[in-house]
């Protein structure tokens, strides 16, 4: 005999997950990992890992921040692994999908600088510039306090400046 699914049930709730946040979150893993098709695997896995853990969502937190919480926890177990080290990880911005207009060579330079952050300063980066979070969510996407978000955030701004601008605002090291 079948059951009767609701209209909240599981499977719409993933789905529903799946058309709002798989751009943003693979946008997120590529920049994380600098690897196209190691991304869509990540976000894959968050997504299948969201769906076992669903039922135990206790909306703490927006869906978005559980969600980007399990993408970059994934990003980071890929990266320790033995056998990511030695594959080619080279990204451009093409890579990043659904760009709704060609990208200018300011824009370029800007996201290759950001990809190439140090991976706290990158982290809060992408997730309030790039992904539009607050500081409030990428504070509990990561673990760390809004306070801790705006001060990485600004040194991230004074690190991009110095490099783009040849600002003397930041030390380069």
């Amino acid at each position: 005999m079948e059951t009767v699914k609701g209209p909240d049930s599981k499977e719409q709730r993933i789905e529903h997950m799946v058309t709002l946040y798989q751009l943003p979150l693979l946008r997120l893993c590529i920049m994380y990992l600098h690897d196209e098709e190691q991304a869509k695997d990540a976000v894959q896995e968050t997504f299948i890992k969201a769906y076992r853990s669903l039922d135990s969502f206790r909306a703490d937190s927006s869906e978005k921040t559980w969600l980007t919480r399990i993408a970059i926890n994934n990003c980071k177990n890929m990266l320790r692994s033995g056998w990511f080290r030695h594959i080619d990880r080279s990204v451009t911005p093409d890579m990043l999908t659904g760009r709704s207009a060609p990208a200018d060579s300011e824009d370029d330079a800007l996201t290759i600088e950001i990809m190439n952050l140090p991976v706290k300063l990158r982290e809060v980066a992408l997730l309030c510039w790039l992904q539009g979070m607050s500081y409030d969510e990428t504070a509990a996407a990561l673990g760390i306090s809004p306070k801790a978000v705006g001060g990485r955030l600004n040194r991230a701004r004074k690190k991009l400046r110095f490099v783009l601008e040849g600002s003397d605002d930041c030390d380069p090291a």
